[in-house]
Parts: structure tokens; sequence; C-alpha cells
């Protein structure tokens, strides 16, 4: 298969390699390849930069057939042939998950099938001498985790491009940080992209963040481009100092209350 990116893809992945030392020399990665458009353009953008980039590294991808329905390791058989075509070996693994999903009713279902997963692709990565996982998550991604994560959780914080799991030993990179959504769409258009399997896809609170994303930027055009600048440290601005414990307040209650007689 003749590999070819547009120049803007192209220098959106290179510069995530570069910028945050996604790739070395003697790299073995492991690629999550779902079947769906992004993990399809990971793929093939990492064949392109086995090819081009001065580094020697090797690819190799696994899909997780989480038991959602009867039939999809026969639909898989076009990711496999996509894989071929790249000169890239390619395994299926079945886990079932809708089974663990079932058993774990007081969790969220997104929680329990991505932390499956998780763990099924550092094993793996471990039994094939892989020390790099690449997923496939891109800039809307990064973007949505970093406002559902304030909205839910009033904390600021997304995922890394770049993050070492220490007790696997296994670093995972995400090549498509700087890629939008609607690139992948556009350039994925003649792939034969395999339908996500989910029995709760498009019913995800991340869909809702995704949606309410669209619907504020009718509003506030430049919403996005704003998350997207304030998920990084250099972003923040004034804020207040994090809560003292009642330890660390207990001082300065005293001497305000008593005049400083901890005794009274």
């Amino acid at each position: 298969m003749r590999c070819e990116l547009p120049q803007i893809l192209f220098s959106k992945i290179i510069r995530a390699v570069v910028e945050f030392g996604l790739i070395d020399d003697g790299d073995k990665i492991l690629i999550g390849v779902s079947g769906g458009k992004d993990s399809l353009l990971l793929t093939y953008a990492l064949k392109i930069l086995r090819e081009r980039m001065q580094k020697n590294f090797s690819l190799r991808a696994l899909t997780i057939d989480p038991k959602f329905s009867d039939d999809l390791s026969d639909k898989l058989s076009g990711v496999k042939n996509f894989c071929n075509e790249l000169r890239i070996e390619h395994e299926v693994c079945a886990v079932d998950i809708a089974a663990l999903i079932r058993e774990q009713k007081n969790k969220s279902p997104c929680y329990t099938c991505s932390y499956f997963r998780r763990a099924v692709m550092n094993r793996k990565a471990n039994e094939l001498g892989a020390n790099k996982i690449a997923y496939a998550h891109h800039l809307d991604d990064a973007v949505e985790t970093f406002f559902m994560s304030l909205l839910s959780s009033g904390q600021l914080t997304t995922f890394l491009p770049k993050t070492f799991l220490d007790r696997t030993n296994i670093t995972v990179i995400r090549p498509l940080v700087y890629v939008r959504e609607t690139e992948i769409e556009n350039f994925t258009r003649g792939f034969d992209i395999l339908k996500s399997p989910c029995p709760f896809d498009g019913a995800t609170n991340r869909q809702r963040i995704k949606n309410l994303i669209v619907e504020l930027e009718a509003d506030f055009p430049d919403l996005f481009s704003h998350l997207a600048a304030a998920m990084r440290k250099n972003s923040i601005g004034e804020l207040w100092d994090a809560p003292k414990t009642r330890e660390e307040m207990r001082e300065n209650y005293f001497a305000l209350k008593f005049g400083g007689n901890q005794n009274v």
C-alpha cells in the first residue's frame, strides 16, 4: 500500500512526536486498533513515520473484542486486511467486557470498559516485549476530557500526550493529540471503518460534553481553542490557594478568637 498524508496532518503528528518525545530509536510500539476512524489513521500514520523518520522502531497492532456482539470477530476481517496491507502484524484478543459491565452495575460502563481494555493492552505489551502503547486519542478527546473533568469534579486535568506507567514499565503515547476529529473524518472517508459495537455509543457523558461544546460554540466561537489553551500549564492565572486543613488553621483561629490561648 502506498501511504501518503496531507502535509497539515503530517505536520501536526510529527510536531507531537518531536515536542513530547513520543518515539525513540529501538522502540517496540503496540498500537491499539479498534477499527474506528481514529485508530486506523493512527496505524496508517505510524507506518509512514516508520518509513520517514531516522529512527528504527517496530509496530504491532492489537484489537480487543469486548464481546458486545457475537459477530464482531467476523467484521474485523477488514481491520486485519488493513494492517496486512501496511505490513503490520495484527492480533485480536477477546475479553468479555460486556459481562464485566453487567457484574459491576454500580460503576460507570465506560470506566469498566476503559479499565479492562487498558489492562489487556498493558499485559499484551509485556508479553510481546513492547515498551510503548500507542492510542488514537486526538485533540477533541483531550479538550472534552478537560471540560468534562472541570464540570464533573472541579479539577483542571486531562490525559497527557506521553505517560509512563511505572507498574508495567510501559509508556503510553498519543501521536494524534494535535489533530482535530474533523480532519480525521475527512481523511478516512475512503477507509473501511468499523462501526463501534458499544451498546452505549452516542449516549455517554463524553457525548454530552461533545454536544455541549458544539452548542456553546454558537455563542462563543473561540470556546474550543480557549479550552485547548487552558490545558497548558502556563495558562494558569490568579487562583485561590488550596483550602487549609483544620490543623493548619488552628493556630490562626485561636489567635483571632482568644488572643492565642489554645487552652481556653
